[in-house]
């Protein structure tokens, strides 16, 4: 059993592109984690749509039946909240877990955070772990950055939280885009310190 096994941990999905790489991360944090705290934007479940046909309801506990079906999670792994449930545990330092991550990250919620809005669940979320120094990981996925992004992920690290652009590498000679989702949720399973089997590492064979 990993050693995270008795642990939560935060994920929310915002309206960048690359929904899957969201869910291809529930999975794996739902094979490590006791409970996955999930919060989903609204444009999130437009791109989720989109991009991988997944039609997400508005309700949480219906999101947590639809997406552990889907994804063959264990019932009970995923604990959904709405964007404006302010007595959920990831609202507060008292309960809220240590580690987050926004995967993607769009960058309005990227500046959001760097600028402590806190207008909804997910930035007030991001907000938490910050001021509780916890770990606070954010995945964008936009190309060119402009400016203001760059000024906002620099402002942000500045203060602690990593920076993972959804960049997957072509060492591992990917065949398929699976190949490429595994490899950016494999290096955010690194920061986690989380074990796994997602692909060699570089100047390793794999044997």
């Amino acid at each position: 059993m990993s050693n995270h096994q008795h642990k939560a941990i935060t994920l929310a999905i915002t309206g960048a592109s690359g929904a899957p790489y969201a869910l291809k991360l529930l999975q794996e944090l739902s094979k490590h984690y006791q409970k996955v705290y999930l919060m989903l934007s609204s444009a999130a479940r437009v791109v989720l749509a989109t991009e991988c046909g997944v039609k997400v309801s508005k309700s949480p506990s219906v999101i947590e039946q639809q997406l552990s079906e889907q994804l063959s999670i264990e019932k009970g792994k995923i604990e959904a909240f709405s964007s404006d449930n302010w007595m959920s545990p990831v609202a507060s330092g008292s309960s809220a877990p240590k580690q987050m991550i926004v995967c993607p990250c769009s960058t309005g919620t990227l500046s959001a955070i760097a600028n402590g809005a806190s207008d909804n669940l997910i930035e007030r979320a991001a907000d938490v772990v910050m001021k509780e120094r916890g770990q606070l990981i954010l995945v964008p996925r936009e190309t060119p950055f402009n400016t203001i992004h760059l000024e906002n992920m620099t402002r942000l690290s500045q203060m602690g939280v990593t920076i993972m652009s959804a960049s997957p590498g072509f060492y591992n000679e990917p065949k398929t885009i699976d190949d490429l989702i595994d490899f950016m949720v494999a290096r955010i399973l690194d920061h986690l310190n989380i074990e796994h089997s997602l692909g060699h590492r570089w100047g390793y064979s794999g044997n």
